[in-house]
């Protein structure tokens, strides 16, 4: 190795969870050391447009309280949320607010000073509180990055985690990292906060950046922790459709623009949700990618319309998204603007409480890349910022926790190797899950997928970001069409066109994968999944 470094906690990952852990761990007086791909400022947290889901006793609603929030995110969630996880979450929502707040976060204001809140799918009430407008996202990255810089907290930028370490009893001790010049380097720390977002690259359209490779995902399985509920993709709605089909990250349209009266239309001028769903547009985001899909598939379209011409005011209320439709050539205010579906998030994930702690002694999961129960098989709108930001604090508190318990590890490992893992050319991998693992699945379809990476993936050493990533994307893909076969129904966000009717008889529950001693992924709960690692 040529360079080595320590710390407390390693915190991998600069969005919403990450940060947060971060500035909490230093409160606690933690030595804390910050891994990111990219500059501080990247990841998914700036591109969130709506805002966060959250029930303020001082500025709610008349009839909206926590327990409907809860309602509603188990509705979300199709019968595989963890109703006591949904509800300890929510119920840290304001405090979690306020302390965003403090830490610099503007938000919105109504007339009166109190913070404006919106509607979005699946909500019956508003309580989406927003910052610019559609630029949540941006604030909250701008007030967390400023804090952490503030506090001096080192952050290693342009830094790959290729693999995580761990001591004879697979309890954490560190991580090893290539440097922005592919340089190799151990970071060594009795505990590792994953918080590396969403895996939105395993397809050819999202909205995620392009450094959502699902690393995290991918580094717990290889330290054998589990992963639950990776079938369940959620597709958003409504992206920026481009002429020649929807490639690369995509500009979001937030669901707001549809919780301030916007309707959708088929390329005939009729209305895709109507008779659809009882909440219309504003159904949750499975029922209406899904209602889409069909629409388009109908009329020989590769699109929808989004109509929001009824919306006054339309450029300062959405400026993210009026600046994306004007590069476009697009005038919302005029003319309905072209819309499809891309991959969004992913409401699986590695699977761990409410704390943030996994199955592997000194190794937490906040934010996307964690699977707490609190999403289920559907993400409900903007309850992701709000549970980076709980989980993000609580996981840095878990992990101080544990130190001061003696639970942990601090034990530097001795030669360090880099791995050599399967890897399969990023857009074959991406045209694959796209045709195959998209919003409609099948057996045959997804037997089609899996073999189309077994035959193509080359054994690679890991010797470069891109390499780390690939091999990510491809562990990843595997898993999540492991997963996504086993799962003989549709529920949530995740559709078979083979099985189109939900198994509450059977299926009513979660399955998770991980990687026995010779890398092949198992379920949990039945046997050998269908391909190995």
């Amino acid at each position: 190795m040529t360079w080595e470094a320590g710390a407390d906690l390693i915190v991998v990952g600069t969005g919403v969870a990450g940060l947060t852990a971060a500035l909490q761990a230093r409160e606690l007086g933690l030595r804390v050391l910050v891994v990111s791909k990219d500059a501080v400022e990247a990841g998914n947290t700036g591109w969130a447009q709506g805002g966060i889901a959250v029930v303020r006793p001082e500025e709610r609603d008349e009839d909206d309280d926590l327990g409907k929030h809860v309602e509603d995110t188990l509705t979300a969630g199709a019968g595989l949320c963890d109703r006591d996880a949904v509800r300890d979450v929510l119920a840290d929502g304001a405090e979690a607010i306020d302390r965003l707040r403090a830490a610099g976060a503007r938000f919105d204001a109504d007339a009166d000073g109190l913070l404006a809140r919106t509607r979005e799918g699946g909500h019956r009430a508003f309580r989406v509180i927003h910052a610019g407008g559609d630029a949540t996202g941006a604030e909250v990255q701008r007030a967390l990055v400023g804090a952490v810089r503030g506090g001096g907290i080192p952050v290693l930028e342009r830094h790959t985690v290729v693999e995580l370490l761990r001591g004879d009893r697979g309890a954490i001790t560190g991580a090893l990292v290539l440097d922005g010049e592919d340089r190799p380097g151990v970071l060594h720390a009795p505990a590792v906060l994953l918080a590396t977002g969403g895996l939105g690259q395993l397809y050819a359209a999202t909205t995620n950046p392009e450094v959502a490779t699902a690393d995290g995902v991918a580094l717990a399985l290889r330290a054998g922790a589990t992963a639950s509920d990776l079938e369940f993709v959620q597709f958003h709605p409504t992206v920026l459709y481009a002429e020649g089909g929807p490639r690369g990250r995509r500009p979001l349209v937030t669901e707001a623009v549809r919780g301030e009266g916007a309707v959708l239309l088929d390329v005939r001028g009729r209305r895709v949700m109507e008779g659809v769903h009882p909440m219309a547009d504003l159904a949750p985001r499975d029922v209406v990618s899904a209602a889409i899909t069909r629409r388009a598939a109908e009329t020989g379209a590769e699109h929808v319309f989004l109509d929001a011409t009824g919306i006054p005011g339309f450029a300062g209320r959405f400026p993210t998204v009026h600046a994306s439709c004007a590069r476009a050539g697009i005038d919302p205010s005029t003319e309905p603007i072209p819309v499809a579906s891309a991959a969004h998030y992913s409401c699986g994930g590695v699977v761990s409480d409410v704390r943030g702690r996994t199955g592997v002694a000194g190794l937490y999961a906040a934010g996307e890349v964690a699977r707490t129960g609190l999403h289920g098989a559907n993400r409900l709108a903007s309850n992701s910022l709000l549970e980076g930001l709980v989980l993000g604090a609580r996981a840095a508190r878990a992990a101080a926790e544990d130190l001061s318990r003696g639970l942990l590890t601090r034990k530097r490992v001795g030669d360090v190797r880099a791995p050599a893992l399967a890897v399969v050319e990023r857009d074959s991998l991406q045209r694959t899950m796209s045709r195959y693992a998209g919003i409609g699945r099948s057996a045959d379809g997804l037997a089609a997928a899996a073999e189309a990476l077994d035959r193509s993936a080359i054994v690679r050493p890991m010797r470069s970001r891109r390499a780390v990533e690939d091999a990510s994307l491809t562990l990843t893909a595997q898993a999540l069409l492991a997963a996504a076969a086993q799962r003989e129904e549709s529920r949530g966000c995740h559709r078979r066109t083979d099985f189109p009717d939900t198994d509450d008889l059977r299926l009513r529950r979660s399955t998770g994968l991980r990687l026995d001693a010779a890398g092949w992924l198992i379920s949990t709960e039945a046997g050998i999944a269908r391909t190995a690692a």
